[in-house]
């Protein structure tokens, strides 16, 4: 890619005369702060996005790729950093979905599984092809994903952040595919802000801040604190200092909590533990084992079938989220897009959405106080160094990680005495990962109660006071002192291969 240029409408200069080269053969890192324009570049290269000016050449050659099909034509794939699957469907429906060979009127389903489970086999990346893929694992869907461009003729490979839900086992196994598709004479474009498994995985680095090429390196002559300034334009300290912990008195209570399923195994199987001020009480889990229903029922948003939840000694009930709200719980919630923000609404409007109500933004008279809620924003925009033109920005402009900024703003901003942070720093740079941790620190320290639910390890054994693991719905371990616990213990349990005892777990969660 040569001097590719990327100007929006809007005026907004995402990529400024960027060159990247990769070679075949190559696993090449591509990194940079949130908002740097990685992703844009990469939308470029597979089709997505069409740049204002430069050239993308392909094995010396001038292509021109105006959207994903000419991109897979040229032997382009790319796994973006959210699943693309169909959960009813099969790993063999999945994997011919709109490339499907018929035989008279219908499908070819017995060639097709046939080429799926052979292509499985070559690659190292075998998948039952009639397995549904609701029950396939994490690390098993992203194989899938890898396995339907490779089956679509790509030989240059773009993934997008794909180890972000991945225990640490998946990840090497992940990790040991990849190279054997690089021995292959594949080329990898690995977008990733986690400087360990750049280091693990990768031949060399490109690193992108504000739109523009910041160099390219290899990997054995320069420190993660040189990588870190050279993304963010300063030094970054990639561990967080916290004191010890002072905990208080009980903010959050569940007690033989069940949340059904539709089969015959509960999604949450009579869960108990409690969470204190002053402490950041950490969970661990692969994706799919009753994290996402614990948080849900937490907040409000989501049923629980038995036992009870307590917080602030009020019953949390499904539904009453205003009450809890107002109690002093504040959500981080995973999907940012979602359950974070209103997209069409602007920064100011979405920092202030769950104080609209709030004394401070209304005149004596009892009207709207404009002035007061922008100087709110602004203040708010310069405390958690969003980057941002104005509040009154669309916030669906902004990269994620400033969108997972504004999110914390609003959350933080309300004095809570509960945090519950789920997935905080997902998708989000070294800069950004810093801020929020040092964050979540702070108000661990000024007495609030945080929950913290992670797929990042590190984030949770840094973080964490005391750490629980869930595995099938129920806790398989708890943690109340991570000396000596690392992240291979952590992935055992997390797998489901170590279970401590019951009674243990029950002191400890208590």
């Amino acid at each position: 890619m040569k001097n590719i240029t990327k100007v929006y409408p809007n005026g907004v200069v995402a990529n400024r005369d960027v060159t990247f080269e990769v070679n075949t053969g190559e696993i090449h890192a591509l990194s940079g702060e949130n908002g740097a324009g990685k992703t844009t570049l990469m939308k470029i290269l597979f089709g997505e996005e069409k740049p204002t000016s430069g050239s993308i050449l392909i094995g010396g050659k001038e292509v021109d790729i105006r959207n994903p099909q000419d991109a897979l034509g040229l032997g382009i794939g790319m796994v973006h950093q959210h699943f693309m699957l169909v959960p009813s469907l099969t790993v063999t429906e999945n994997v011919i979905l709109g490339i499907e060979k018929r035989k008279g009127l219908g499908i070819d389903y017995r060639s097709a599984e046939k080429l799926v489970g052979d292509m499985g086999r070559k690659y190292n990346m075998y998948l039952d092809p009639k397995t549904k893929v609701r029950d396939l694992s994490v690390g098993q869907k992203q194989k899938l994903e890898i396995l339907k461009i490779l089956i679509r003729g790509a030989r240059i490979l773009i993934l997008d952040e794909p180890t972000a839900v991945l225990t640490p086992q998946e990840t090497g196994e992940l990790f040991a595919e990849l190279k054997n598709l690089r021995d292959q004479g594949f080329t990898i474009i690995f977008i990733s802000h986690k400087l360990d498994e750049i280091r693990e995985l990768c031949d060399r680095i490109t690193i992108i801040r504000h739109g523009e090429t910041k160099g390219v390196f290899g990997l054995e002559g320069i420190t993660d604190e040189e990588l870190s300034q050279r993304m963010i334009g300063r030094d970054v300290q990639l561990t967080v200092e916290k004191p010890e912990c002072r905990r208080g008195g009980a903010v959050l209570s569940a007690k033989e909590v069940v949340v059904s399923g539709d089969g015959d195994k509960p999604l949450l199987d009579r869960i108990s533990f409690t969470l204190h001020s002053g402490e950041i009480l950490g969970i661990a889990g692969v994706e799919g084992n009753g994290q996402s229903q614990l948080v849900d029922a937490i907040t409000g948003i989501g049923p629980y079938d038995g036992g009870e939840i307590l917080f602030s000694d009020s019953t949390i009930r499904q539904g009453d989220i205003r009450r809890i709200r107002k109690s002093g719980m504040g959500y981080i919630p995973e999907d940012r897009m979602t359950l974070g923000i209103s997209p069409s609404l602007s920064v100011t409007e979405n920092m202030i959405a769950d104080k609209i109500d709030d004394p401070r933004f209304f005149s004596k008279g009892g009207f709207i106080d404009n002035g007061g809620i922008d100087a709110f924003s602004r203040q708010m925009i310069d405390d958690y160094a969003i980057l941002c033109q104005n509040g009154d920005v669309s916030i669906s402009s902004l990269s994620g990680g400033n969108i997972q900024k504004v999110v914390l703003a609003r959350e933080m901003s309300s004095n809570p005495k509960l945090i519950i942070a789920n997935q905080p720093t997902r998708g989000v740079d070294v800069g950004a990962t810093e801020f929020i941790r040092r964050k979540l620190v702070a108000m661990r320290d000024s007495g609030c109660a945080v929950l913290l639910v992670s797929s990042d390890l590190n984030e949770l054994l840094g973080l964490s006071d005391r750490l629980l693991v869930m595995y099938g719905g129920r806790f398989a371990a708890c943690f109340s002192s991570l000396a000596g616990v690392d992240g291979q213990t952590l992935g055992r349990y997390m797998l489901g291969l170590d279970k401590q005892d019951e009674d243990e777990i029950s002191r400890s969660a208590m």
